[in-house]
C-alpha cells in the first residue's frame, strides 16, 4: 500500500497509480516578470526621444506655414504707436482679412518698408550664420523686431483726400470730414505738428502712427515717390490683438469716429469721380451726337 505523504515536489501518482506530472499556472519567477516590465519601459522611454525631434521639426514646421498663410506675431520695437501699442508689446496680424475684404480707415496695418522708408530702429547686423538663423525664427515668431516692418494706422484709403488742418480745431479732415482721433492719439499730442494734403492715389494708402510727435510717418515722406503714401501690396496683415504682457492683452478695433456715414459718403463719391465726371461729359457728348445725325427732312 502507498504511503499517503509522498514529499513536497514528488511527483503525483493517479488512483491507478502512474506518475502525473503536475504544471503550475504561473511557472515564470517574479524576478524575471519584474525585469520585462522594466525593459518594456525602457523601450517605451527610448521610443519617445526618438521622436521628439520629429514632433519639434512637424510643430516648427505648422508654426511657419501658420506665420507665411495666417497669423503671425509681432514685437513693437519704438514709440510711434503709444499709447495704443507700447515698446516691447506683441501683436497678432491677421494675413487672411485682406483677402475677404478691403483695407479700412483706422486699421492698425504691418506693412514692409523693403526698397522704400528707412528703418525706425537701427539693428546690428548678425555676425554669423547661426545669430542670422536665430534672428530670423525670432522675427518670425515676433520675439525680436524685423527691420523693415512698420506698424500704423490708416488714415486715408485709396482716392481719399487726407488734409491737416481744419481751421479753429486742428483736426485731420478726410475727404472734408473732420475726424476725432483723442481716442487713440497720445497725451498732449496734436493731430499734426505739419500741414500736408494729398489725394491718396490708387493702390496706395496714407498711414500716421499714434504718437504724431516721435512717429516717422507718411509725413515724412512726403518728398518720396507716392507722396508718402504706402502701397497696398506691402501690407502683411491687420494687427487685432494685443498678446503680450498679458496685463494688456486687449483687442485693437476700429475706432469710432472712422464710422461716420458722411466719411463713408464722401469716400465713396470721391473714390467715383473719375466714373461720374466721364457719364457727366459723355451725356452732352452723345446729345450733340444725336443731333448732328439727326436725319434732316427735305421741305423743298
Amino acid at each position: 500500500m502507498a504511503s499517503e505523504d509522498q514529499g513536497y515536489g514528488a511527483p503525483a501518482r493517479s488512483p491507478a497509480g502512474d506518475e502525473v506530472e503536475v504544471v503550475a499556472e504561473d511557472t515564470q519567477p517574479p524576478a524575471a516578470k519584474g525585469g520585462k516590465g522594466k525593459d518594456e519601459k525602457k523601450e517605451k522611454k527610448g521610443s519617445f526621444w526618438r521622436e521628439l525631434p520629429v514632433l519639434v521639426v512637424v510643430a516648427l514646421i505648422l508654426a511657419l506655414v501658420i506665420k507665411t498663410f495666417v497669423v503671425q506675431a509681432f514685437y513693437i520695437p519704438s514709440e510711434s504707436m503709444e499709447n495704443t501699442l507700447l515698446t516691447n508689446d506683441r501683436v497678432l496680424v491677421n494675413k487672411l482679412v485682406y483677402h475677404t475684404r478691403d483695407i479700412e480707415r483706422g486699421d492698425i496695418v504691418v506693412f514692409s518698408g523693403v526698397d522704400s522708408w528707412d528703418p525706425e530702429i537701427d539693428l546690428e547686423e548678425p555676425s554669423n550664420p547661426v545669430a542670422a538663423f536665430g534672428r530670423w525664427i525670432g522675427t518670425a515668431f515676433g520675439v525680436v523686431p524685423g527691420e523693415k516692418d512698420y506698424i500704423k494706422r490708416v488714415i486715408g484709403v485709396p482716392g481719399d483726400k487726407v488734409r491737416c488742418c481744419e481751421k479753429g480745431t486742428g483736426r485731420i479732415t478726410v475727404n472734408g470730414v473732420p475726424i476725432d482721433e483723442h481716442s487713440y492719439l497720445y497725451p498732449g499730442d496734436k493731430p499734426s505738428d505739419q500741414s500736408f494734403e494729398i489725394t491718396v492715389p490708387e493702390g496706395r494708402l496714407w498711414v500716421m502712427g499714434d504718437h504724431r510727435s516721435v512717429s516717422l510717418d507718411s509725413r515724412s515722406h512726403q518728398g518720396d515717390p507716392g507722396g508718402g503714401t504706402i502701397p497696398q501690396d506691402q501690407v502683411i496683415g491687420r494687427a487685432f490683438v494685443i498678446v503680450w504682457p498679458f496685463s494688456r492683452a486687449a483687442t485693437l478695433p476700429i475706432p469710432e469716429t472712422f464710422t461716420q456715414p458722411a466719411l463713408h459718403a464722401a469716400g465713396a463719391l470721391t473714390g467715383q469721380a473719375p466714373l461720374v465726371l466721364g457719364f457727366a461729359g459723355a451725356i452732352p457728348l452723345m446729345a450733340l451726337r444725336r443731333r448732328l445725325t439727326r436725319p434732316r427732312i427735305d421741305l423743298s
